[in-house]
């Protein structure tokens, strides 16, 4: 699955500790996969329930995916994208907006 990332992200990113980028990037890349399969069957079970993939309320077309539940809380938002190949062939893609805890929410 190709991904995009925003400004915010990217700030987000930087302030995470360097443990919790492992805990990021262990989780990303089990959400890929769970993307690529979601693209194909379009069924929200293939979503890893520990993964808390979800709708974010009062923002349209925002997700937001849970990558750590304990100490730290872990949240990033989300939303689909279509990236376009050279070849102007359109693919689903992933942007990611905000990564944190509960506060990226306020601003998701």
């Amino acid at each position: 699955m190709r991904f995009e990332r925003t400004d915010v992200f990217k700030a987000d990113y930087r302030r995470l500790s360097s443990a919790d980028r492992d805990l990021f990037r262990a989780a990303a890349r089990e959400f890929n996969q769970a993307c690529d399969d979601f693209t194909v069957a379009k069924d929200p079970s293939t979503w890893p329930s520990k993964l808390r993939v979800k709708s974010v309320a009062n923002a349209p077309g925002v997700f937001e995916m849970t990558w750590s539940c304990s100490g730290p809380d872990g949240r990033a938002t989300w939303e689909w994208t279509t990236f376009v190949d050279p070849k102007g062939r359109r693919h689903p893609a992933v942007l990611w907006r905000r990564l944190g805890d509960h506060k990226i929410f306020r601003r998701p």
